[in-house]
């Protein structure tokens, strides 16, 4: 069976082609584009399981090439990986809080590329948890549905805010969120946490969990993701 088709998007010739022949010799259709416009057509035309995209375009970025795949409800579920150059923080962030699932810094290996292709798939394909999964992590286990936490099968005390922050990283393992999105993801009526204040409930809830706190690890200038 064949695997799923992948569109690129990058107007560098040689790039593609290495995109091309990776994804090709692991099994995946691969459709490419050189531009926002010509990859609107593709998605238009065969809408891909994922996209890989430059953020550095001709003419229509790649941040308003995401913005409006994720804006149109036809679009906005096929998960995006982008390709920025090192120390494009800002369009890093900027891009994850438009819906980007992921992201790879230029000069990047294709191991790693493939390797993040294959997760963000995975997740898009899993079925999402509900309240009565348990989440277990090597020696850590967070219950939702009992508001639970146990390392080595001993009970960790977390406020509402730390618990909510634990899980939400630890459902999307390998997934950066950055502080806005951590915000939205645990924002209610019974707290309120801020996007300034997230650093020190990371610091609280690390404290806290011990050794186990290692398993979240920041994305220096970007957020917080917890190690797969």
């Amino acid at each position: 069976m064949a695997k799923e088709k992948i569109l690129v998007i990058d107007d560098e010739e040689d790039i593609l082609e290495l995109l091309r022949y990776n994804l090709s010799i692991e099994g995946y259709q691969v459709l490419c584009a050189a531009t926002g416009e010509d990859a609107f057509r593709q998605v238009a035309s065969c809408p891909p399981d994922l996209i890989i995209l430059d953020l550095m375009l001709p003419g229509m970025d790649g941040l308003e090439v995401a913005r409006t795949i994720k804006g149109n409800p036809s679009t906005k579920e096929i998960p995006i990986i982008m390709v920025t150059a090192k120390g494009e923080e800002a369009d890093i962030v900027t891009g994850l809080e438009l819906g980007a699932d992921d992201y790879v810094t230029k000069p990047f290996s294709p191991r790693v590329l493939l390797a993040r292709v294959r997760a963000v798939l995975r997740r898009r394909f899993r079925e999402s948890p509900d309240d009565t999964s348990v989440l277990r992590i090597r020696n850590l286990e967070i219950h939702p549905g009992r508001h639970e936490v146990l390392v080595h099968n001993k009970p960790i005390q977390l406020t509402f805010t730390e618990f909510g922050i634990l899980t939400h990283l630890a459902r999307r393992p390998g997934w950066v969120s950055t502080r806005s999105q951590i915000v939205d993801a645990v924002r209610g009526d019974r707290y309120f946490v801020t996007d300034r204040s997230v650093d020190v409930q990371i610091v609280g809830l690390r404290k806290k969990l011990g050794p186990a706190g290692t398993y979240i690890e920041t994305v220096r200038g970007v957020g917080y993701r917890f190690r797969e």
